[in-house]
């Protein structure tokens, strides 16, 4: 079920040139967990992540199980405070963006990576468990979108959290659009 939603998250996504728009330099990734999710190879994303082409958004590999850790840790740490939060997607950040979130009325948090205790920046991939815990403590509630604003070596980055990846594509596509009407 994970993957045939992923595949037609994949597909709204790539019909949606407004999309490229959104997509990082480090390249979007979108993911789905199964239900009652453990670890990373519970998660399903794409490999080699989305990326443009001629301005397009492509996806060259069918979606797979356990190929994003990134994206994988933050939908696990989502799902320990509601567990039908199963998917999200990685964008890149622009205050824009930030503004079109909070006027759809998605619940918006964040995380500073220069808040991150020593300890945890040591742990490779402790920084997506602190920061999701930092980004609901800061609303007191799972938001629908976090981001940070980077660091060193960091790009920022918006994530879009939801039940499934097609809502998620929905919703990145949305934002896209309104992205560029701006």
């Amino acid at each position: 079920m994970e993957i045939e939603n992923l595949e037609k998250a994949i597909e709204i996504l790539q019909n949606s040139e407004e999309f490229a728009a959104l997509i990082p330099e480090v390249r979007s990734n979108i993911v789905m967990a199964k239900e009652n999710a453990q670890d990373i190879t519970d998660v399903a994303g794409i490999p080699g992540r989305i990326t443009t082409v001629h301005g397009k958004p492509i996806a060259f590999i069918d979606p797979e199980f356990n190929v994003s850790s990134h994206m994988a840790r933050l939908v696990l740490n989502i799902m320990k405070h509601n567990p039908s939060k199963r998917s999200a997607i990685n964008i890149k950040y622009d205050p824009k963006i930030i503004e079109i979130c909070k006027k759809l009325g998605l619940k918006v948090s964040f995380y500073d990576r220069n808040d991150e205790p020593e300890d945890v920046k040591r742990v490779e991939g402790g920084t997506i468990p602190w920061g999701v815990e930092a980004a609901i403590k800061q609303i007191e509630d799972v938001p629908d979108v976090i981001y940070h604003k980077g660091a060193w070596g960091k790009e920022p980055s918006i994530a879009l959290i939801g039940t499934n990846a097609v809502e998620v594509a929905k919703m990145a596509v949305c934002i896209s659009k309104l992205f560029n009407n701006v």
